[in-house]
């Protein structure tokens, strides 16, 4: 069973990327889907969530309106469009997933990918 995010790299300052989180091993359907973003030297912190039944969607507030998640089941995969990026974004990227409760709080996440590198320059 694993997880496994791309899509990460370099972008300037107000660029954009689009991260994705695919699945393999198992579906994850009906699993809640996430992203975390961990800065050097800091706490992970959350990012984004998408319910698995009505793909209700939860932000952090340092990225409410500049990113949004979405998620495919037909793919098995969930995706990350980061808009306007600012230095503040750069950040290792992890995709999770939760079989029980959606949440902010990394704890209630069962699986987790490997991570993905986005880097921001100013």
């Amino acid at each position: 069973v694993q997880l496994q995010a791309s899509g990460g790299g370099l972008v300037q300052a107000g660029g954009s990327l689009r991260l994705s989180c695919s699945a393999s091993g198992r579906t994850f359907n009906n699993y809640h889907r996430a992203w975390f973003r961990q800065a050097p030297g800091k706490e992970r912190e959350f990012v984004a969530a998408i319910s698995w039944r009505d793909s209700i969607t939860y932000y952090g507030d340092s990225v409410k309106g500049r990113f949004t998640i979405s998620r495919d089941n037909a793919k098995n995969t969930v995706f990350l469009q980061m808009n306007s990026l600012q230095p503040q974004d750069t950040a290792v990227y992890y995709c999770a997933a939760a079989g029980i409760r959606i949440s902010r709080r990394s704890s209630e996440y069962d699986y987790w990918g490997q991570g993905t590198l986005v880097t921001v320059s100013s």
